[in-house]
């Protein structure tokens, strides 16, 4: 199978270049079996266990029988935190606890891969010669956005959600940090740092050249 090249753009939104993709890694291939097993791992890893009940011999009371054991016709009940009775103990309750695991190497890497592979069917990854500004003014970082047809001057729709844009870089520097923090459309991260759920959760991902060559060898690996 013949690579397959796209486009590389300067900041100006011009052609200028083009960028002959890897066929051992670009071969667009997307194995959705792995996707999702990359995406419910990361939304584990996000999810916060803090859930938590107190048990009969954690509830604070209860520690005097409430009457003798015998001769009162009543039911026997050692506390008055029982289960059974209001306020009292809750049986088989939550408890802090993680729902974090860890994906083997192989398949983190097998679903990134097929993340990049279906944007690039898709037609939604772009390829940035680099992401420099002069000063860390937002509106510049706008700017080149735009030149990109990425513009988000229009207003959500109750049948549209709004479209989200990952930048990926190879490093950042401090202006270009407060140029891109305000941008609420756009995520950013470094290539070297990148995983599925980002990649597939993204509608546009624009990546610098060097950041490319970066998930290139990283892939390879």
């Amino acid at each position: 199978m013949e690579a397959k090249s796209l486009p590389i753009y300067n900041t100006e939104g011009k052609e200028i270049d083009t960028f002959k993709l890897d066929q051992h890694i670009f071969d667009g291939t997307v194995n959705p079996a792995v996707v999702h097993q990359a995406v419910v791992a990361y939304l584990a890893c996000q999810r916060r266990g803090l859930a938590s009940t107190k048990t009969m011999g954690e509830v604070s009371g209860g520690g005097r029988k409430p009457w003798r054991q015998k001769g009162t016709g009543r039911a026997r009940v050692g506390s008055i935190r029982s289960p059974l009775w209001r306020h009292g103990g809750v049986v088989f309750g939550p408890h802090p606890r993680g729902y974090s695991y860890v994906l083997p190497a192989k398949i983190r890497k097998a679903a990134l891969k097929s993340g990049l592979n279906a944007k690039i069917n898709e037609n939604t990854l772009i390829i940035l010669d680099d992401f420099k500004i002069e000063n860390p003014k937002t509106r510049e970082a706008v700017k080149i956005l735009s030149s990109l047809k990425i513009n988000r001057k229009g207003k959500k729709t109750q049948n549209k959600s709004r479209e989200k844009v990952l930048l990926l870089i190879q490093k950042f520097d401090t202006s270009l940090k407060l140029a891109l923090r305000n941008i609420s459309y756009l995520t950013t991260n470094l290539a070297k740092d990148t995983h599925a759920y980002e990649v597939i959760s993204a509608k546009k991902i624009v990546v610098t050249r060097e950041a490319l060559r970066e998930l290139t060898d990283r892939l390879k690996k």
